[in-house]
């Protein structure tokens, strides 16, 4: 079943044309990486799909057309995303960022929190029971009550990671996750990616530099050069793509 479909996505800022015609869809549970060298496009791409740009060309969610949306509207129906420099509240502690996560679900009104009602309480402790399942998940137990802003830069990364899971989307963005993160950091990361795939059935749109775990873990990858498509399929037939090596890996094959 296809979760999301791009098509003919084009991103104009003045004179400048950021993507051209990008078209793709991705289906549930699957894990779609997004590569290409800095400057391709990828990240514009989330920036669209979460309603942080105003591209042209169409973008459908389960059907539905999302083109235009707002993103607290595009959250709403399920799509949530990180960000490469983690965007967290510093002198929040990590379960009161996940809680922010929540937002999107919160069915409560102003004069309910007022009088702080039997329903703001039951929805309350509802809210607080999802974030520390996702706190276990992302085994972040002994940083629950730590101020985020005391923790290393990998440890803040998995607390953005476990924020964007704490919306209970359908589809997680993911803008490049793993780095600044390091070896052990990263295997963590490649754990938690291959849960929410395999228990929690949620499709990735994946963001990555790293051509080992792309390699490792992705079911398709898709190719973009200065805002084009270059290509879609397997990891290993797109990474073997002459086109791919030169322009991406380099004439070794590294990353």
């Amino acid at each position: 079943m296809v979760e999301l479909e791009i098509e003919k996505l084009t991103l104009r800022f003045g004179g400048l044309t950021v993507l051209s015609g990008v078209s793709f869809a991705v289906e549930k549970a699957e894990l779609f990486a997004l590569i290409g060298p800095n400057g391709a496009g990828k990240t514009s791409v989330l920036n669209c799909v979460s309603g942080l740009y105003p591209g042209e060309g169409t973008i459908r969610f389960r059907g539905q057309n999302i083109s235009g949306l707002s993103a607290h509207n595009v959250a709403r129906l399920g799509i949530a995303r990180t960000f490469q420099h983690g965007e967290l509240f510093p002198h929040m502690t990590v379960a009161e960022n996940l809680l922010t996560g929540r937002h999107a679900r919160i069915r409560t009104n102003p004069l309910k929190e007022m009088f702080f009602s039997d329903s703001v309480r039951r929805e309350e402790v509802a809210h607080r029971e999802a974030v520390e399942k996702i706190i276990d998940f992302v085994e972040l137990e002994r940083y629950r009550n730590t101020q985020v802003a005391n923790l290393p830069f990998g440890t803040q990364k998995i607390v953005g990671f476990a924020r964007a899971l704490a919306m209970e989307p359908a589809i997680l963005l993911l803008d490049e996750p793993s780095a600044g993160l390091n070896r052990d950091e990263r295997e963590d990361l490649a754990r938690f990616i291959l849960r929410i795939k395999h228990e929690l059935g949620i499709a990735m749109i994946w963001i990555e530099h790293d051509m080992q775990m792309v390699a490792d873990l992705a079911d398709r990858l898709h190719v973009l050069e200065y805002g084009r498509s270059v290509t879609d399929g397997p990891p290993q037939q797109v990474l073997k793509d002459p086109r791919v090596i030169a322009a991406y890996l380099g004439s070794s094959g590294g990353s």
